[in-house]
C-alpha cells in the first residue's frame, strides 16, 4: 500500500493561495504468498514450493510475470544459487483449475511469464527445486527463497520462505570379511562399518543396533566397537546355537558429520562421521 498527498494553488491578481492538502491511499488488488510443503531439506533433497497469488479486484489481472530467486545468496564478491529447478515439474493452478502448463523462460532466477488471476480469486504455481551443493547443511543452515510478481500494470510484489537444513542423523552401513577364503575351524573377521552423513549425532537415545546371523555359525567370539573390546550381556548378545548377533540399542553411536565449505567455489562438502564394529570368530 502507499500513500500519496496532493495540494492545489490558487491564483488571482497577483496573488495565490494553496489549498488544504488531500491526502489517498493506493491499495493492491493483488497479494502474494509463498509455502514449502516441508520445512527441512538435505543436499540432493527435493523441496516442492507454492506461490499463491489472490486478486481482491473486480477484473481479472492478466499479464504477470513470477520470478524465483532460488535463494540466491551473496558469497563474497559473487553470489551462490542453493537450489537447481526440477525441468517439467511446474504446475499451474486457477482456482484450484489445474491449468496447461505455463512457459519457463528461464530456470536460473526461475521465471514463468504468462500468468493471470481471476477477479475475487486465485492462482498457485506449484514447483520443485533440489538442494545442491550451494545450500548450507547441517545445524544453521537455511535457504530463503523470494518469488516476485510484476506485470499486468502492478507494482512489483513480493512472498518469501525458508527452510532449515536437516539436523537427523542420517545412517548407513556396509559389511565386509578377512579373510576371504578361510579354512576349517580357521579365524574370519567381520568388520561393519557405520556412517553418518546427517548434521546429528546417532547417540544413545537413538537406540542404534546392528542384528547378524553368522552363516557358518561363529564360536569364541570377540567383538569390539572403534577398538575397544565389549562385554557379552553388556553392549552385545550372542546365540552359539543359531549365530544370532545383536548390539544392545543405544551402545552403538556415531558422530555427526562435519561439514567444510570451499572458499574459492562456495560449494559446501560433508566428511560423514563414522564408527567400526568388529565381530571375529572361528568357523
Amino acid at each position: 500500500m502507499a500513500t500519496f498527498y496532493n495540494q492545489a494553488t490558487l491564483s488571482y491578481k497577483g496573488r495565490s493561495v494553496s489549498s488544504n492538502i488531500a491526502a489517498g491511499e493506493i491499495v493492491s488488488v493483488l497479494s502474494a504468498t509463498k509455502n514449502a510443503v516441508t520445512d527441512v531439506y538435505s543436499q540432493g533433497g527435493e523441496l516442492v514450493y507454492i506461490v499463491t497469488l489472490t486478486n481482491s479486484g473486480a477484473a481479472d489481472l492478466t499479464d504477470l510475470t513470477v520470478t524465483d530467486d532460488l535463494g540466491e545468496y551473496a558469497f563474497g564478491s559473487d553470489s551462490l544459487v542453493p537450489l537447481t529447478y526440477t525441468a517439467g515439474s511446474i504446475k499451474y493452478f486457477k482456482n484450484g483449475v489445474l491449468q496447461t502448463a505455463p512457459t519457463v523462460s528461464a530456470t536460473s532466477p526461475l521465471t514463468v511469464g504468462g500468468i493471470s488471476v481471476p477477479a475475487g480469486g486465485t492462482s498457485m504455481l506449484v514447483y520443485a527445486a533440489k538442494a545442491n551443493t550451494y545450500a548450507p547443511p547441517g545445524a544453521g543452515g537455511t535457504i530463503t527463497n523470494t518469488a516476485s510478481v510484476t506485470g499486468g500494470g502492478l507494482s512489483e510484489i513480493t512472498a518469501s520462505e525458508t527452510v532449515g537444513a536437516a539436523t537427523e542423523s542420517e545412517l548407513d552401513i556396509t559389511k565386509s570379511v578377512s579373510p576371504t577364503t578361510v579354512p576349517e575351524n580357521g579365524e574370519v573377521t567381520y568388520v561393519f562399518v557405520i556412517t553418518n552423513s546427517g548434521g546429528a549425532e546417532a547417540g544413545a537415545a537413538d537406540a542404534v543396533s546392528v542384528e547378524d546371523t553368522f552363516a557358518p555359525i561363529l564360536s569364541n567370539i570377540e567383538v569390539s566397537f572403534n577398538g575397544t573390546v565389549w562385554s557379552e550381556g553388556t553392549e552385545y548378545n550372542y546365540d552359539e546355537t543359531s549365530g544370532a548377533f545383536s548390539t544392545v540399542p543405544g551402545a552403538i553411536t556415531v558422530p555427526a558429520a562435519e561439514f567444510t565449505q570451499d572458499q574459492t567455489t562456495g560449494e559446501w562438502t560433508a566428511e560423514p562421521g563414522s564408527a567400526v564394529l568388529t565381530v571375529t570368530g572361528n568357523i
